[in-house]
């Protein structure tokens, strides 16, 4: 006997729950690779600075890629399987994810003030540092932090190489570039609750894939005791 309608429904969630998170992960896993070994961002391992969290959030990234591609083998093998073993070790790592997104969220929010202020001094750092040493790792982070972000500099005049890693604006432009330091402290102070929000959404849908996950074991397990073939092999002579 096969799935039931409420069975198939919650397989075809988990299936396309973990294609979506084995995309995710694969992008984490190797944009956290290529900061971490590229020509770009090498130099930040060799320099002599106060880059800790820079090297921590690049492991944080690769590790949190890598479990994230793993928990979607495991659920993808498990769904398209009918393998309540994979389904079961699929909803142990996927708990494990939850409780760090719900966990990363709220210590985001709780310590905005305290996250942008380090990363703030963090930029001012990297900034400080392209001026006396002028390392292509550091102009790249500027680059992009800079136009990421719509700024560039730490407030005051800029030297004209730092201009290279600004917005592209018109020269008069050039002149009004808001403070990254200033900007940086302002979207994390002032955003925090969307940032929670967006934390706490990606909880739910895991938190549904997971009750959906149990769902589908369970429909497996009374699927196949409702079989000709289980229950050939448990009668009793």
């Amino acid at each position: 006997m096969g799935l039931n309608g409420c069975g198939q429904i919650s397989k075809c969630i988990v299936i396309l729950f973990n294609i979506i998170l084995a995309i995710d992960g694969l992008v984490m896993l190797g944009l956290g690779l290529w900061l971490r070994f590229s020509a770009e961002t090498r130099g930040y391992f060799d320099i002599d600075m106060n880059t800790k969290q820079f090297v921590v959030g690049i492991a944080v990234l690769i590790a949190i890629g890598a479990l994230m591609l793993i928990i979607a083998a495991f659920g993808d093998y498990g769904a398209c399987n009918e393998s309540r073993t994979a389904l079961g070790i699929f909803a142990g790592l996927l708990a494990f994810l939850i409780i760090l997104e719900i966990g990363s969220g709220v210590w985001v929010f709780t310590q905005s003030k305290e996250v942008a202020d380090n990363l703030a001094e963090f930029y001012a750092t990297v900034y400080a540092q392209y001026i006396n040493k002028r390392d292509p790792s550091l102009k790249f982070t500027l680059t992009v932090i800079n136009n990421g972000l719509s700024c560039c500099g730490i407030g005051g005049g800029l030297e004209p190489f730092v201009r290279d890693t600004c917005p592209k604006m018109s020269f008069l432009e050039t002149f009004t570039y808001p403070s990254c330091v200033n900007v940086i402290t302002d979207l994390f102070e002032s955003k925090a609750p969307v940032i929670l929000g967006f934390f706490l959404g990606n909880a739910a849908i895991m938190i549904l894939t997971l009750v959906c996950s149990c769902v589908l074991a369970t429909e497996i397990k009374k699927s196949r005791q409702g079989s000709p073939l289980y229950y050939h092999q448990n009668v009793v002579y």
